[in-house]
């Protein structure tokens, strides 16, 4: 056994506790909850005080490139396609939930939607491609509300709800990673929690239409599935907790091959809010810590610093959190 253990952090981007992740200090104390890997030296972070921040050189400078008069919003989730144009998503009740697109690296900033339907709360933003993409709301009437758009962001329309199924009582989505919706290929996938049991929705018609799966994880007014992500359209994971219990051992883990959701055979220790492919490997994010499975199946702890979300880009992964805390990989 500690034989197969020190094989295991020999290989390339596994460590021991707490050296997993170079830090790349931001120069900022805001919580980072939106995250987008372009590649080794580019990736853009944001989140609260309406900070968005852009590095081209590996982490060893950010800039800052927020829209301006935005310092009250929470960018909850950015989603960048290279060095110059992104998507940065800001959540909350009414007006407070908004859209932005840049094509200048953050320079200028064109408001691509703001929310008016009080019932509203957008969480997180993905998209299929450079083009086609899709914003995910709570419940709104009894049904989760999704904008799809068809020009990189650039403008929003609401979606027929008619292809969407009802939505349990209490249940919404988290905006703790900006990864409650995800895509591969035309398929696409809602995390959700907060009702009795948990749930993702799948959609394998581009975000038209919808259909829900329960999820083998716990549930409830803080817990449930809180990031999805996908490989292929036939290969996922779901992961998730009680983000009021952090270092609960309850397993909130699941797999899905194409054929529907199971509990993972193993899982991380405690509540994770986001996941990530990282070739055939997987990396999970939490408040307690980072954990790192090499087909999983089995799950090994990587380091114990706090971290929220989580995104590979090959073989490379970016980490962000709270006060400004980033890490590469």
């Amino acid at each position: 056994m500690a034989a197969a253990l020190a094989a295991f952090l020999l290989l390339p981007g596994v460590a021991h506790a707490d050296t997993y992740w170079e830090l790349k200090p931001t120069g900022t104390d805001a919580r980072l909850r939106g995250l987008s890997a372009v590649n080794s030296q580019v990736a853009w972070v944001s989140g609260s005080k309406g900070t968005v921040l852009r590095t081209v050189n590996g982490g060893r400078s950010w800039e800052s490139v927020g829209p301006p008069d935005t310092a009250a919003l929470d960018f909850r989730d950015i989603e960048a396609f290279d060095a110059r144009n992104a998507v940065a998503l800001s959540i909350g009740e009414g007006e407070s939930s908004r859209i932005y697109r840049t094509s200048d690296g953050g320079k200028t900033w064109q408001e691509s939607f703001r929310n008016t339907h009080p019932k509203a709360f957008y969480d997180c933003v993905a998209f299929f491609d450079r083009f086609r993409g899709l914003a995910l709301s709570d419940p709104v009437d009894g049904k989760f509300r999704v904008l799809r758009t068809w020009d990189g962001g650039r403008s929003w329309h609401v979606n027929d709800t008619k292809g969407m199924p009802d939505a349990l009582p209490g249940e919404f989505a988290f905006a703790a990673s900006g990864q409650c919706v995800t895509t591969s290929g035309n398929h696409a996938w809602i995390a959700t929690g907060g009702g009795a049991k948990a749930r993702v929705l799948e959609s394998r018609d581009g975000g038209r239409s919808w259909k829900a799966s329960e999820v083998p994880m716990p549930s409830g007014e803080a817990a449930g599935v809180f990031a999805v992500a996908f490989k292929t359209p036939w290969r996922g994971v779901a992961i998730g907790g009680d983000y009021l219990k952090p270092t609960d051992p309850t397993p909130a883990f699941a797999t899905n091959d194409g054929r529907g959701w199971k509990a993972g055979t193993q899982a991380p220790v405690g509540y994770r809010s986001g996941i990530a492919y990282r070739g055939h490997g997987l990396v999970a994010v939490g408040p307690s810590g980072t954990d790192v499975s090499k087909d999983g199946k089995s799950w090994k702890v990587a380091d114990t610093g706090s971290f929220d979300t989580v995104d590979c880009a090959g073989l490379t992964c970016w980490a962000a959190g709270e006060k400004g805390r980033v890490g590469r990989s």
